[in-house]
């Protein structure tokens, strides 16, 4: 038996040209001609300073948001020397979320993870979702710093209730998480100095 080759085309119609401009336009507004600075540095220094001060950094965020959580901890531990966990075993969640409800897990975790040194990271892109939002509260209550990385609108409630934030102006889903990810990366980067070194640091 022949079988044909599929063939992929790849000439670009008028609508999917009016989408490729408005997609490409949103990440160059929202990445370069809103970008700042002096506030990625300002993370850059709240993550030397709780490093230096013996604390370590707790990432937590759902669905995708808990894999860029997994992503952040890992190298700004192994690349730049900041002990860093993110809260997402699986094991753990469902355990605390059976025992306590899905929205207190996170908060559970805190109690037996966290102290007044460590820096709590929350990552949402709606910033109102109320294990996130009961974990900051929990923060408050225990005098440990808290970071929140969100979009949607600004008047989110992780955004004013955490004492630093990222905010990315956008509602849609998958420009702002991969806005996020470019933001922590580029602070990883930045502590270590440049943005191509070898994987395998010593």
């Amino acid at each position: 038996m022949v079988y044909e080759k599929n063939i992929v085309e790849d000439k670009i119609s008028e609508k999917e040209k009016v989408f490729f401009d408005s997609y490409w336009n949103h990440y160059k507004k929202l990445l370069f001609d809103s970008r700042d600075d002096k506030k990625l540095l300002q993370i850059k220094n709240l993550f030397l300073n709780i490093s230096k001060n013996g604390g370590k950094v707790i990432f937590v965020g759902n669905g995708a948001s808990a894999s860029l959580a997994s992503h952040a901890a890992t190298d700004l531990t192994k690349q730049a020397r900041i002990k860093a966990i993110a809260l997402n075993d699986h094991n753990l969640i469902t355990a605390l979320s059976n025992d306590y409800g899905y929205e207190k897990w996170v908060e559970k975790a805190l109690s037996y993870y966290a102290s007044e040194k460590d820096l709590l990271v929350l990552i949402s892109v709606s910033g109102e979702s109320l294990n996130l939002v009961k974990a900051v509260e929990f923060a408050k209550n225990n005098l440990i710093t808290s970071l929140s990385l969100t979009g949607s609108s600004k008047t989110n409630k992780l955004r004013n209730l955490t004492d630093y934030s990222l905010w990315v102006n956008c509602k849609s889903y998958n420009i702002v998480e991969s806005i996020h990810t470019i933001w922590i990366t580029l602070i990883i980067d930045l502590i270590v100095g440049k943005s191509e070194y070898s994987v395998n640091l010593s």
